[in-house]
């Protein structure tokens, strides 16, 4: 298979359009049509239903579509730190991290840097710790904070100075919001916003002690910004770590800690023998020692 075929797949699947994705790619209609069946071809299976409404995938499609996105990336990835190499410091440094006030360590190091290496620049992939993972064993992301346990056979890790800590984000006419600290008792029966899991409600649950059944999840949220707004709307209790949502000022929110505390530790890892561009080496070398300064 060929790349530049690859992305032609791509650029159709995105705009279920041939002569969208002609237009975009500079092509005449009739040479990505015929690009696209030899590729098919080439495979042995039809990747595109084509009809007058337009171009859907195929079971296979599908299937090529993740995978073609995966093996662009990356090798847009290879191409830039090649060409970038060289004595000059400069590029683009791939972090994935989920939401976590541990970021605020990341973008401490790279203001460090700015000054003495203003060609720096840093990706942020926002994703839960299996993702985060995924994306690093292939290459995508050049590190990664996860809050789970790291298999130091396969990444190097330091810990973060910073915890995260876990409450309860609500409207400040919300009951809850008169008391100083909330308990896990004070959710008993209560509409319950919570981060959305890969498997099961209950695996996040019962990671912070509260019963499912004595609840109600009212809600799932993939960014802290979207369970806010439910929460703002009265949906329910919003379960999140403190310091990613303003509640300062004239905020009609308020944030409050459980108490006993519930907290977070978090890791950088990296892939053991990751051979890196000169810049994520720069951005290591110097996160490394920032947070050691933290401490």
């Amino acid at each position: 298979m060929d790349i530049r075929v690859l992305r032609y797949f791509l650029a159709v699947a995105r705009e279920q359009s041939f002569s969208v994705a002609a237009e975009r790619l500079y092509l005449s209609q009739p040479t990505l049509s015929r690009q696209l069946k030899e590729l098919e071809e080439e495979l042995g299976k039809p990747l595109l239903n084509r009809s007058s409404k337009g171009v859907t995938l195929t079971e296979e499609g599908m299937i090529l579509r993740a995978r073609a996105e995966e093996i662009v990336a990356l090798m847009d990835k290879t191409q830039l730190e090649v060409m970038q190499s060289g004595e000059q410091i400069a590029g683009m440094v791939h972090i994935g991290a989920g939401e976590t006030y541990a970021v605020k360590l990341i973008a401490n190091t790279a203001k460090h840097l700015s000054a003495e290496y203003p060609g720096v620049q840093y990706s942020i992939y926002s994703a839960d710790g299996s993702d985060v993972i995924e994306k690093l064993d292939k290459g995508l992301l050049d590190f990664g904070i996860v809050f789970q346990s790291v298999d130091t056979s396969k990444y190097n890790s330091a810990e973060l100075p910073l915890k995260d800590r876990f409450g309860v984000l609500m409207r400040r006419d919300s009951p809850l919001a008169q008391k100083e600290y909330v308990t896990i008792a004070d959710l008993k029966g209560q509409p319950l916003i919570i981060p959305r899991q890969p498997n099961h409600n209950s695996m996040f649950l019962e990671s912070i002690g509260i019963d499912e059944q004595s609840v109600k999840v009212a809600a799932q949220y993939n960014l802290v910004y979207n369970g806010s707004v439910m929460a703002a709307e009265g949906v329910g209790y919003c379960i999140c770590i403190d310091r990613l949502v303003n509640v300062t000022g004239e905020s009609d929110m308020c944030f409050r800690p459980f108490s006993p505390a519930i907290e977070a530790g978090s890791s950088f890892i990296w892939k053991r023998n990751a051979v890196f561009s000169k810049a994520a080496e720069k951005f290591l070398e110097q996160f490394i020692a920032d947070i050691q300064s933290y401490r």
